[in-house]
């Protein structure tokens, strides 16, 4: 075969002319061409993504050459491509350990099983690969991945720190990025803010950047989050996960001006994102803009209508205000949904008792009993409740517990005095 045939086949295909590339690939096979010429061939429309004309080329060659590991692990990998795993898994089956290319064939199967969830067969393949070659940096990559994708971070870092020793890239990843997410993901996040600093100065990746940012707002390093998170704004203002962070950043440096500021930002570029909207709603009561916080929870919530942090956050609001039929209103709604809270049956239970309608408070302070009979501020209101109602049983027992917690409380020794005088005579 003349190189110019290969060459006509190849601009053929780079022309997208592929019905004509295919039928003269099919001819080429018919005429006993040259091994070395065929297997460039191969090369290059495989490099130029045309797959399926590649396979038959390389199928023509592992029936000439049945053994050659590296025709295999070439074909597998197409087949891979193609999500063909068990035709590539049953190819690469066949290369010799003997075979020079067969650490390179493990690392291939360790990736193939890993799809497939296979994850102890996985790391078998890779440390038979290392016992090969114990100095590869790309197994201790790939070992280093399959740790941390099982969530054996502090494994995988060890397997990192062996890589970064030569690389601080390999695969296209950066492996201070990834020391930094695993130690991010086992809650180290000081210890985590060095690596991403040094994956930034290898190279600025927004991905990298907001990880920096969020992980310093974790560790409370709560400027260098607000300057990461804004350079990251000034680079991608569309990059929707930063505002939360940044906001709550300002917010815990008492910059609540700047941090509401933020959140606006945020909803000009996300208007259905609900956290905003609730975030919104908190830092206008923070300050003292009350209707409009009225307004961004209801929001949320019309997003939402089972969202529980913007429902209980306006029902101590509207507690706060003394508007009962608006906190029975907020609370109703949302359990419509599924949705419910302990703290929700005793909110009802005092909204009910403020107008009135004393049967259902007593419904909900029964059922809110079990999950506040510890709570002083909660039996504080059932026994005094219970004292309105005249059921001065039941309120001596809840008045018992109040003066075990608090047994100088005078106001709960006098109230337990005369209901022990009422219950002697």
């Amino acid at each position: 075969m003349a190189m110019n045939v290969a060459d006509k086949i190849l601009q053929q295909l780079t022309n997208n002319q592929l019905e004509e590339a295919a039928t003269n690939i099919e001819k080429l096979l018919r005429q006993n061409p040259n091994d070395e010429d065929l297997l460039y061939l191969a090369e290059e429309a495989s490099s130029l993504g045309f797959i399926e004309h590649s396979i038959p080329l390389y199928n023509y060659l592992l029936k000439k050459y049945p053994n050659e590991g590296e025709i295999i692990l070439s074909l597998a990998e197409l087949y891979v491509e193609l999500d063909k795993e068990d035709e590539a898994l049953e190819l690469l089956g066949k290369v010799s350990e003997d075979d020079p290319i067969y650490p390179s064939v493990l690392l291939l199967e360790a990736d193939l099983y890993q799809l497939q969830g296979l994850l102890e067969v996985s790391e078998r393949k890779l440390l038979h690969a290392k016992k090969i070659l114990p100095n590869e940096p790309i197994i201790d990559f790939a070992l280093g991945e399959l740790s941390y994708d099982q969530g054996k971070f502090q494994e995988a870092i060890q397997y990192y720190e062996k890589v970064l020793k030569e690389n601080e890239e390999i695969a296209d990843v950066n492996v201070n990025q990834r020391i930094a997410e695993a130690l991010s993901n086992m809650g180290s996040f000081e210890e985590a803010l060095p690596f991403y600093e040094k994956a930034l100065q290898k190279k600025t990746d927004l991905n990298t950047l907001f990880e920096y940012g969020f992980t310093a707002y974790q560790a409370g390093y709560y400027k260098t989050a607000i300057e990461k998170l804004t350079e990251l704004k000034n680079m991608d203002h569309e990059f929707h996960s930063l505002y939360l962070p940044l906001a709550d950043s300002y917010e815990h440096l008492e910059e609540l001006d700047l941090a509401f500021q933020t959140v606006k930002d945020g909803l000009k570029q996300d208007e259905f994102n609900k956290e905003l909207y609730c975030k919104a709603g908190k830092l206008s009561l923070k300050l003292q803009k009350e209707e409009e916080a009225v307004s961004f929870f209801r929001e949320a919530l019309a997003m939402d209508p089972g969202y529980l942090e913007a429902a209980l956050t306006l029902a101590k609001y509207f507690h706060h205000t003394e508007k009962y039929e608006e906190i029975i209103e907020t609370i109703e709604n949302v359990k419509k949904y599924g949705e419910d809270d302990p703290q929700f049956d005793w909110m009802l239970a005092v909204a009910y008792q403020k107008i009135e309608n004393y049967s259902e408070a007593l419904k909900y302070y029964s059922s809110a009993y079990n999950s506040f009979k510890n709570n002083m501020e909660f039996l504080h209101d059932y026994g005094y409740f219970l004292l309105e109602e005249g059921n001065r049983k039941l309120a001596r027992e809840i008045f018992s517990k109040l003066i075990q917690e608090d047994p100088t409380n005078e106001e709960y020794l006098m109230l337990m005095e005369r209901l022990d005088e009422e219950q002697n005579f």
